[in-house]
Protein backbone atom coordinates (compact mmCIF):
# COMPACT_ATOMS: atom_id res chain seq x y z
CA UNK A 1 0.00 0.00 0.00
CA UNK A 2 1.33 3.41 -0.99
CA UNK A 3 0.01 6.69 0.39
CA UNK A 4 1.07 10.14 -0.75
CA UNK A 5 0.56 12.60 2.11
CA UNK A 6 0.59 16.40 2.12
CA UNK A 7 0.24 19.06 4.80
CA UNK A 8 -0.11 22.78 4.14
CA UNK A 9 -2.35 23.60 7.10
CA UNK A 10 0.04 26.05 8.77
CA UNK A 11 3.40 27.71 8.26
CA UNK A 12 4.96 24.37 7.26
CA UNK A 13 4.66 22.81 3.82
CA UNK A 14 5.28 19.06 3.83
CA UNK A 15 4.91 16.05 1.55
CA UNK A 16 5.66 12.39 2.22
CA UNK A 17 5.39 8.95 0.68
CA UNK A 18 4.59 5.92 2.82
CA UNK A 19 4.84 2.46 1.28
CA UNK A 20 3.82 -0.67 3.21
CA UNK A 21 4.24 1.10 6.53
CA UNK A 22 7.66 2.58 5.70
CA UNK A 23 8.24 6.32 5.44
CA UNK A 24 10.08 6.22 2.14
CA UNK A 25 10.50 9.97 1.73
CA UNK A 26 9.51 13.21 3.43
CA UNK A 27 10.12 16.77 2.31
CA UNK A 28 9.34 19.53 4.81
CA UNK A 29 9.99 23.26 4.64
CA UNK A 30 9.20 25.87 7.29
CA UNK A 31 10.32 29.03 5.57
CA UNK A 32 8.92 32.18 3.96
CA UNK A 33 7.40 30.57 0.88
CA UNK A 34 3.78 30.28 -0.18
CA UNK A 35 2.48 26.72 -0.26
CA UNK A 36 1.26 27.20 -3.82
CA UNK A 37 4.92 27.59 -4.79
CA UNK A 38 6.29 24.67 -2.81
CA UNK A 39 3.80 21.83 -2.44
CA UNK A 40 3.69 20.34 -5.94
CA UNK A 41 7.47 20.73 -6.50
CA UNK A 42 7.95 18.80 -3.24
CA UNK A 43 5.69 16.01 -4.49
CA UNK A 44 7.52 15.94 -7.82
CA UNK A 45 10.91 15.75 -6.11
CA UNK A 46 9.81 12.90 -3.82
CA UNK A 47 8.50 10.89 -6.75
CA UNK A 48 11.66 11.57 -8.77
CA UNK A 49 14.03 10.63 -5.96
CA UNK A 50 12.13 7.43 -5.12
CA UNK A 51 11.53 6.51 -8.76
CA UNK A 52 7.82 6.25 -8.14
CA UNK A 53 4.90 6.80 -10.50
CA UNK A 54 1.85 8.70 -9.26
CA UNK A 55 -0.36 6.08 -10.85
CA UNK A 56 1.05 3.52 -8.40
CA UNK A 57 -0.24 5.19 -5.22
CA UNK A 58 -3.35 3.87 -3.49
CA UNK A 59 -4.59 7.08 -1.85
CA UNK A 60 -3.83 10.74 -1.27
CA UNK A 61 -3.79 11.85 2.37
CA UNK A 62 -4.12 15.49 3.35
CA UNK A 63 -4.19 17.49 6.54
CA UNK A 64 -7.88 18.31 6.56
CA UNK A 65 -8.01 21.21 9.00
CA UNK A 66 -8.18 23.26 11.00
CA UNK A 67 -5.44 25.72 10.16
CA UNK A 68 -4.65 28.57 7.81
CA UNK A 69 -7.61 29.12 5.49
CA UNK A 70 -5.34 29.72 2.50
CA UNK A 71 -3.09 26.78 3.37
CA UNK A 72 -6.02 24.41 3.81
CA UNK A 73 -7.50 25.45 0.48
CA UNK A 74 -4.19 24.86 -1.28
CA UNK A 75 -3.84 21.43 0.33
CA UNK A 76 -7.44 20.50 -0.43
CA UNK A 77 -7.17 21.64 -4.06
CA UNK A 78 -3.94 19.66 -4.48
CA UNK A 79 -5.36 16.49 -2.91
CA UNK A 80 -8.64 16.72 -4.80
CA UNK A 81 -6.85 17.42 -8.09
CA UNK A 82 -4.56 14.42 -7.65
CA UNK A 83 -7.42 12.22 -6.51
CA UNK A 84 -9.60 13.14 -9.48
CA UNK A 85 -6.79 12.81 -12.02
CA UNK A 86 -5.63 9.45 -10.66
CA UNK A 87 -9.09 8.18 -9.68
CA UNK A 88 -7.80 7.52 -6.16
CA UNK A 89 -9.50 8.11 -2.80
CA UNK A 90 -8.64 11.02 -0.51
CA UNK A 91 -8.05 10.58 3.22
CA UNK A 92 -8.63 13.69 5.29
CA UNK A 93 -6.65 13.61 8.54
CA UNK A 94 -7.52 16.11 11.30
CA UNK A 95 -4.64 18.58 11.50
CA UNK A 96 -4.31 18.68 15.28
CA UNK A 97 -4.56 14.88 15.55
CA UNK A 98 -1.69 14.48 13.10
CA UNK A 99 0.40 17.03 14.97
CA UNK A 100 -0.15 15.14 18.23
CA UNK A 101 0.76 11.87 16.50
CA UNK A 102 4.33 13.18 16.14
CA UNK A 103 4.80 12.27 19.80
CA UNK A 104 3.82 8.61 19.46
CA UNK A 105 4.42 6.56 22.60
CA UNK A 106 4.82 9.32 25.16
CA UNK A 107 3.29 8.67 28.56
CA UNK A 108 2.40 12.34 28.97
CA UNK A 109 -0.67 14.18 27.75
CA UNK A 110 -0.11 15.84 24.39
CA UNK A 111 -1.41 19.34 23.74
CA UNK A 112 -0.75 20.75 20.27
CA UNK A 113 -1.22 24.50 19.91
CA UNK A 114 -1.56 26.06 16.48
CA UNK A 115 -1.81 29.83 16.51
CA UNK A 116 -5.35 30.89 15.55
CA UNK A 117 -4.76 34.58 16.38
CA UNK A 118 -6.94 36.76 18.64
CA UNK A 119 -5.41 34.94 21.68
CA UNK A 120 -6.86 31.65 20.43
CA UNK A 121 -5.34 28.33 19.39
CA UNK A 122 -6.39 25.29 17.42
CA UNK A 123 -5.81 22.56 19.94
CA UNK A 124 -6.90 19.28 21.49
CA UNK A 125 -5.71 16.87 24.16
CA UNK A 126 -4.33 13.43 23.34
CA UNK A 127 -2.57 10.48 24.89
CA UNK A 128 -1.28 7.01 24.07
CA UNK A 129 -2.58 4.04 26.01
CA UNK A 130 -1.15 0.61 25.32
CA UNK A 131 0.25 1.94 22.06
CA UNK A 132 -3.18 3.17 20.97
CA UNK A 133 -3.73 6.81 20.06
CA UNK A 134 -6.49 8.31 22.19
CA UNK A 135 -8.34 11.58 21.60
CA UNK A 136 -9.27 12.92 25.04
CA UNK A 137 -10.50 16.29 23.79
CA UNK A 138 -11.19 16.66 20.06
CA UNK A 139 -9.62 19.44 18.05
CA UNK A 140 -11.24 22.84 18.58
CA UNK A 141 -10.57 26.56 18.50
CA UNK A 142 -10.35 27.99 22.02
CA UNK A 143 -8.57 30.69 23.99
CA UNK A 144 -5.05 29.58 24.90
CA UNK A 145 -5.72 30.50 28.54
CA UNK A 146 -8.81 28.26 28.60
CA UNK A 147 -7.09 25.12 27.33
CA UNK A 148 -4.36 25.70 29.92
CA UNK A 149 -7.00 25.72 32.65
CA UNK A 150 -8.41 22.46 31.31
CA UNK A 151 -4.94 20.89 31.50
CA UNK A 152 -4.42 22.19 35.02
CA UNK A 153 -7.68 20.54 36.01
CA UNK A 154 -6.55 17.19 34.56
CA UNK A 155 -3.49 17.25 36.83
CA UNK A 156 -1.17 15.24 34.56
CA UNK A 157 2.20 16.04 32.95
CA UNK A 158 1.86 17.42 29.43
CA UNK A 159 3.95 18.06 26.32
CA UNK A 160 3.18 21.13 24.20
CA UNK A 161 3.98 21.48 20.52
CA UNK A 162 3.00 23.56 17.51
CA UNK A 163 3.52 27.03 16.08
CA UNK A 164 1.37 28.50 18.85
CA UNK A 165 4.02 27.78 21.47
CA UNK A 166 6.29 30.75 20.62
CA UNK A 167 3.21 32.99 20.54
CA UNK A 168 1.83 31.84 23.89
CA UNK A 169 5.08 30.82 25.59
CA UNK A 170 4.81 33.45 28.33
CA UNK A 171 1.24 32.41 29.08
CA UNK A 172 2.29 28.78 29.36
CA UNK A 173 5.16 29.66 31.66
CA UNK A 174 2.95 31.81 33.88
CA UNK A 175 -0.22 29.72 34.09
CA UNK A 176 0.55 26.02 33.62
CA UNK A 177 0.55 24.39 37.05
CA UNK A 178 1.28 20.79 36.02
CA UNK A 179 4.71 19.47 34.96
CA UNK A 180 5.22 20.32 31.30
CA UNK A 181 7.77 20.24 28.52
CA UNK A 182 8.05 21.58 24.98
CA UNK A 183 8.59 19.17 22.10
CA UNK A 184 12.01 19.42 20.38
CA UNK A 185 12.39 21.03 16.97
CA UNK A 186 12.19 17.84 14.90
CA UNK A 187 8.78 16.96 16.39
CA UNK A 188 7.26 20.37 17.06
CA UNK A 189 5.59 21.20 13.72
CA UNK A 190 3.31 19.61 11.17
CA UNK A 191 4.79 16.73 9.22
CA UNK A 192 3.28 14.95 6.25
CA UNK A 193 4.85 11.76 7.60
CA UNK A 194 2.48 11.88 10.59
CA UNK A 195 -0.47 12.63 8.30
CA UNK A 196 0.48 9.60 6.22
CA UNK A 197 0.96 7.35 9.23
CA UNK A 198 -2.52 8.12 10.54
CA UNK A 199 -3.90 7.81 7.01
CA UNK A 200 -2.59 4.24 6.83
CA UNK A 201 -4.72 3.41 9.87
CA UNK A 202 -7.75 5.23 8.41
CA UNK A 203 -7.34 3.43 5.08
CA UNK A 204 -7.50 0.03 6.77
CA UNK A 205 -10.57 1.18 8.70
CA UNK A 206 -12.29 2.31 5.50
CA UNK A 207 -12.20 6.01 6.43
CA UNK A 208 -11.73 7.24 2.89
CA UNK A 209 -13.60 9.61 0.60
CA UNK A 210 -13.78 10.28 -3.08
CA UNK A 211 -11.98 13.40 -4.24
CA UNK A 212 -15.36 15.00 -4.91
CA UNK A 213 -16.54 14.38 -1.34
CA UNK A 214 -13.55 15.73 0.53
CA UNK A 215 -13.86 19.16 2.14
CA UNK A 216 -11.49 20.81 4.64
CA UNK A 217 -12.61 21.56 8.21
CA UNK A 218 -12.14 25.20 9.19
CA UNK A 219 -13.76 25.18 12.69
CA UNK A 220 -14.58 28.88 12.43
CA UNK A 221 -15.55 31.42 9.75
CA UNK A 222 -12.82 33.14 7.78
CA UNK A 223 -11.96 36.78 8.45
CA UNK A 224 -13.81 37.81 5.29
CA UNK A 225 -16.91 35.92 6.43
CA UNK A 226 -16.73 37.48 9.89
CA UNK A 227 -16.36 40.98 8.45
CA UNK A 228 -19.31 40.41 6.11
CA UNK A 229 -21.43 39.22 9.03
CA UNK A 230 -20.48 42.34 11.00
CA UNK A 231 -21.44 44.58 8.06
CA UNK A 232 -24.80 42.85 7.68
CA UNK A 233 -25.42 43.10 11.42
CA UNK A 234 -24.62 46.82 11.32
Amino acid sequence: MKILAIDSSGLVASAALIADGVLVAEYTVDYKKTHSQTLLPMVDEILRMTEQDLAGIDAVAVSGGPGSFTGLRIGAATAKGLGLALEKPVIGVPTVDALAYNLYGTERLICPMMDARRAQVYTGIYTFSGGEFKVLRPQEVIAAADIIEVLNGMGQPVIFLGDGIPVHGNLIEERVKVPYSIAPAHLARQRAGAVGALACIYYKEGKIQSADEFLPVYLRPSQAERERAERLKG
